[in-house]
């Protein structure tokens, strides 16, 4: 048995509307989520949501404090994951329809307001009340080296 697979997903609100994108290459799904992906060993999980959303956006971003913590699992295939949702502010760059991620899986990227929920399929389901909640829900504190 394998450990769940850790990741970290960005919170990006901007004029009312939070960013979503599609990381199912092909037109697999039409399925949206917030912007992130798995954590790399060593970096803390601010630096992983960094470079995560830079991959999948080409923005870059500050990250704030954690909102939300989410689980899923697929008992058909036995995947596992523990997302770690963190509000985060768009410092630089803008979306741009031609990016490319560097491994090609996020097809589209785009900013939806809330009323535009009901015509998409999104996960988690607790999206859209977490995003446009008034202040974060939990806190964070960096990645500390271990002293013995």
């Amino acid at each position: 048995m394998t450990s769940p697979r850790l990741a970290v997903r960005a919170l990006i609100v901007e004029e009312g509307r939070l960013l979503l994108v599609n990381a199912y290459p092909d037109g697999k799904s039409d399925l949206w989520c917030a912007p992130g992906g798995g954590v790399e060993k060593g970096a803390s999980l601010t630096e992983n949501l960094a470079r995560e959303v830079f991959e999948e956006t080409g923005l870059t971003v500050a990250v704030g404090g954690l909102a939300l913590v989410n689980e899923f699992h697929n008992a058909d295939t036995g995947f596992h994951q523990v997302e770690l949702f963190f509000r985060a502010d768009v410092t630089g760059g803008a979306i741009d329809p031609a990016w490319q991620d560097p491994d090609r899986i996020v097809t589209d990227r785009r900013f939806f307001a809330p009323d535009e929920f009901g015509a998409i399929r999104f996960k988690p389901d607790s999206l859209p009340a977490i995003a446009f909640a008034a202040v974060p829900l939990a806190r964070y504190d960096p990645l500390e080296h271990m002293i013995i």
